[in-house]
């Protein structure tokens, strides 16, 4: 299992809207794509805006490369984001999942057959 993650920032003003607008575009981009196990989207205050994490979920790099295109390392962004993003990473980082713990997550991780999540 791959974890990708992302991080952007939006005035305070315009968070609740672009989580509404992303709900719409990235995040069920994510879920419809086939490989795609989970999403995850937090948020916080910083420096004035609102920063927003997506973490991301996924059975392998292929699985990715089919939501994210030929650069799978490469962010992929929507028409209205320019209007909200004050802030935004072009790229994303990957990661191996090696662990996790939870009922919800350990239930995700081994619908993967990865053998990982049991303590």
């Amino acid at each position: 299992m791959v974890a990708r993650i992302w991080s952007g920032v939006t005035r305070t003003e315009d968070a609740d809207t672009y989580l509404t607008y992303l709900q719409r575009t990235g995040l069920a981009a994510y879920r419809a794509t086939p490989g795609n196990r989970a999403a995850f989207a937090f948020r916080r205050r910083v420096n004035g805006g609102t920063e927003f994490l997506l973490l991301t979920l996924w059975d392998s790099t292929q699985a990715i490369a089919a939501f994210a295109g030929p650069d799978p390392d490469r962010a992929v962004f929507y028409p209205d984001d320019d209007r909200f993003l004050v802030e935004r990473g072009e790229r994303v980082d990957h990661f191996d999942v090696v662990f996790a713990s939870g009922d919800e997550v350990t239930r995700t991780v081994d619908a993967c057959g990865t053998g990982i999540g049991r303590e």
